[in-house]
């Protein structure tokens, strides 16, 4: 049966920190790949008794996650891909998420907090120290593995920046009457929705800007990232995969940036 990612990512990290028996260890590409498999026999309980040669590779798929994790491992400045000066000769090729890139499929391009950070400033400049505080802890999140903990955050972050557009709202003398109902509601959800409602009514009076994807970037994603976040958020036992979390680190980059341009009109 596959491994997942961040299973392959720990046992590459017990090798290389020397906490796994391993005869091979980890000096090199191949020794490391076959070490992760020993380990996996080890904790499954694969390994044949009396037999020491044994050798037991990843199968063809972990072999394939094994091989972008090594170059993670090596972007993340976890480990370097040679010794020395004299074997500089390396085969390149694109990782799914290159592919993606190459394709033009992945909007942002990110791989830790800092670059992610860097892609949120990019997009909304203007965006709340709050709001990033908790992005930047979901993508944290996310490296570590720790998919429900990110979705959480990503819920709280998306939630704060349509309460900090409700603020603006409420200190507007023109937009605080128009919107009262949507401030006397209790719950964000309700409030969401009464304010969809009356967004509605004024649609052709926002610029085009907004009008553009606002139901993508607005209703659609705030409707998604809550449902993963209340999915994480209680105890219902659904495993929130990794694709799914790096989707959603995405998507709450324009959802933000609609929120800002809305305030900005709003103002």
């Amino acid at each position: 049966m596959p491994h997942s990612y961040e299973e392959l990512r720990a046992a590459a990290l017990d090798v290389l920190a020397g906490r796994e028996n391993v005869p091979l260890g980890g000096a090199e590409y191949e020794r490391l790949s076959m070490s992760i498999g020993q380990v996996f026999a080890q904790r499954e309980g694969r390994v044949q008794p009396g037999n020491f040669g044994a050798t037991y590779p990843l199968d063809a798929q972990d072999k394939e996650t094994f091989n972008e994790l090594f170059w993670d491992l090596f972007r993340q400045g976890i480990i370097t891909p040679v010794l020395n000066n004299n074997n500089q000769t390396l085969p390149l090729r694109l990782t799914r998420l290159g592919q993606q890139l190459a394709q033009g499929q992945a909007a942002y391009f990110f791989h830790d907090v800092s670059s992610y950070e860097a892609a949120v400033r990019r997009e909304v400049p203007r965006i709340n120290e709050v709001t990033l505080l908790y992005l930047k802890e979901a993508m944290q999140a996310f490296r570590a593995g720790c998919m429900l903990s990110a979705t959480v955050m990503l819920g709280v972050a998306v939630e704060h920046t349509f309460m900090l557009l409700l603020e603006v709202l409420e200190g507007n003398a023109k937009y605080q009457k128009t919107f009262a109902s949507v401030f006397t509601e209790r719950t964000l959800l309700q409030k969401f929705n009464k304010f969809r409602n009356l967004l509605d009514t004024m649609l052709k009076a926002l610029p085009a800007e907004i009008r553009e994807d606002l139901d993508t970037h607005f209703a659609g994603i705030l409707s998604v990232i809550r449902t993963f976040r209340n999915q994480s958020g209680h105890p219902t036992g659904k495993i929130i995969d990794r694709e799914q979390t790096f989707v959603l680190l995405q998507l709450v980059i324009p959802y933000c940036r609609k929120q800002y341009q809305l305030m900005e009109h709003f103002k």
